[in-house]
C-alpha cells in the first residue's frame, strides 16, 4: 500500500513538472544567455612597457612616453552578452581617465591571465576608436562576419600569429574560431580579455580586463 502511494506521488510530481516546463519557442534564441564581464586596470597587464621585447615589430612599439602600471589612472568596466542562439554578442565598456586621442588599438583577445594572446575581435578594423571613445563609453555588436574579418585582416607572419584565435590552442593546425559560438565557448572558460592600447602603452597595453562568466 505504501509502495503504491509513493509510486502515485512520483507520477504526480513528474506530470506536474512536465506541465510546468516552458513550451519550445525558437524566438527565444534572441534572448540573452551567457554574460561575461571584466574590470579593466593597468595591473592586469603582464609587463611594463619598458620591458617590450627587442624583436617586437615596429607597429607594436610605443610612440610616446610610457608610465609604469602603478602610475596609470585609466580604468574600465566591460561586459559581453551573448544571445542564446549564439548569433550575436553585445559589447559594452565604460571608461574612466582614458584619453581618447591617445588610443591606438582596442581588442578582445584570447588568453589566460598573464598571457599575451591572439585577437578575436579588432574593434579598430570597424570603428573610428578615438571618435567612438571620446564620450567615455563604447558599444559594439559582434557577429560571425566580424570574427572572420578580424582573422582575415592579418597578413604576413605577424598577422598569422596575432589575428584570429585557434580552435584548439595547443594545435593551431585545426584552424581558427569563425563564429560567435566559438567565442562564447572560450568566454565560458574565462579565457577572453579586453586590451586597450595607447601611444605610450602599445605592446602590453594600457588597461586590460579578464572576462569572467557572470552567475545568473
Amino acid at each position: 500500500m505504501r509502495f503504491r502511494s509513493l509510486l502515485l506521488l512520483s507520477l504526480v510530481t513528474i506530470m506536474s513538472a512536465a506541465q510546468a516546463a516552458e513550451p519550445l519557442d525558437p524566438k527565444r534564441g534572441s534572448e540573452i544567455g551567457t554574460v561575461v564581464e571584466a574590470f579593466l586596470t593597468p595591473h592586469q597587464e603582464p609587463g611594463e612597457e619598458k620591458d617590450t621585447p627587442s624583436l617586437a615589430p615596429k607597429e607594436f612599439r610605443s610612440t610616446a612616453p610610457s608610465l609604469l602600471r602603478a602610475e596609470r589612472p585609466a580604468r574600465g568596466h566591460g561586459r559581453i552578452s551573448f544571445t542564446k542562439d549564439l548569433s550575436r554578442a553585445y559589447v559594452e565598456v565604460a571608461f574612466e581617465n582614458v584619453v581618447a586621442a591617445d588610443v591606438v588599438m582596442f581588442h578582445i583577445h584570447c588568453g589566460r591571465p598573464d598571457q599575451l594572446g591572439p585577437i578575436i575581435v579588432d574593434f579598430g578594423h570597424f570603428e573610428d576608436l578615438r571618435a567612438k571613445l571620446s564620450g567615455g563609453a563604447f558599444k559594439f555588436e559582434v557577429t560571425n562576419e566580424v570574427i572572420e574579418a578580424t582573422t582575415e585582416a592579418g597578413h604576413g607572419l605577424v598577422g598569422t600569429l596575432t589575428a584570429g584565435c585557434p580552435v584548439v590552442p595547443d594545435n593551431p593546425l585545426w584552424g581558427k574560431v569563425k563564429t560567435v559560438a566559438g567565442m562564447e565557448y572560450i568566454a565560458r572558460k574565462g579565457e577572453l580579455y579586453f586590451n586597450l592600447h595607447t601611444k605610450g602603452q602599445t605592446f602590453y597595453g594600457d588597461i586590460r580586463g579578464q572576462l569572467i562568466p557572470v552567475a545568473r
